[in-house]
């Protein structure tokens, strides 16, 4: 096992791994613009915040978190990312219950750090297009911590400006979590029931 961040920053790591994702996405016209992919960022920023300062109960924190991703996340796309080549031989209801439970699984994994963001902020900077994406550059600061960069890339591939990865410091999210389902598959011989049960079980 690699490593993990400082708790802090693994914390904010954990907010915003179901926000992971590294799909090529087809060329076509941009619908959406430099502006609404950075406003889409701003007002995830924004609510994550007050969730987190809100001094709700950390089941509330994970509810309302789980409820960020509904807005902001790709889920399809995340979900389809961090199960690679196993999600081709998933049949649709295994690929609807990965998604679901992978989504519950990150929010109950960091929901007890949620505190450790109290009294950060997360400044929106630059946006730029990519290919047929967009990349917001954020800096982070958190107590204790030197400020560090985290991009944000987001399609509207859905038909809504969406985060579909994240890269914090180098780290690729999306390669974070699917190397952590690659290993439960691997535990389970490749049992993708098995691992979903264990997903939803997990804390």
């Amino acid at each position: 096992m690699r490593s993990e961040p400082a708790l802090s920053r693994r914390a904010f790591l954990g907010l915003t791994s179901a926000v992971t994702a590294s799909l090529a996405l087809p060329c076509r016209v941009w619908a959406m613009s430099i502006d609404a992919a950075r406003t889409a960022v701003s007002r995830l920023v924004a609510e994550l915040y007050d969730a987190i300062n809100s001094g709700g109960s950390e089941v509330r924190l994970y509810s309302e978190f789980e409820d960020l991703l509904d807005r902001y996340a790709d889920m399809p796309i995340i979900a389809r990312s961090v199960l690679g080549v196993d999600w081709r031989r998933a049949n649709d209801a295994q690929r609807r219950a990965f998604t679901m439970a992978f989504k519950g699984y990150i929010s109950r994994k960091y929901g007890s750090r949620f505190r450790d963001l109290v009294g950060g902020r997360i400044e929106v900077e630059g946006a730029r297009a990519i290919r047929d994406f967009f990349e917001v550059t954020s800096v982070a600061y958190l107590q204790g911590e030197a400020p560090f960069q985290i991009v944000w890339l987001i399609s509207d591939r859905s038909g809504q400006a969406r985060v579909f990865n994240l890269i914090i410091e180098g780290i690729n999210l999306r390669t974070t979590e699917a190397e952590e389902v690659g290993a439960l598959l691997d535990r389970h011989r490749g049992d993708i029931d098995a691992m979903i049960a264990d997903l939803r079980a997990a804390s």
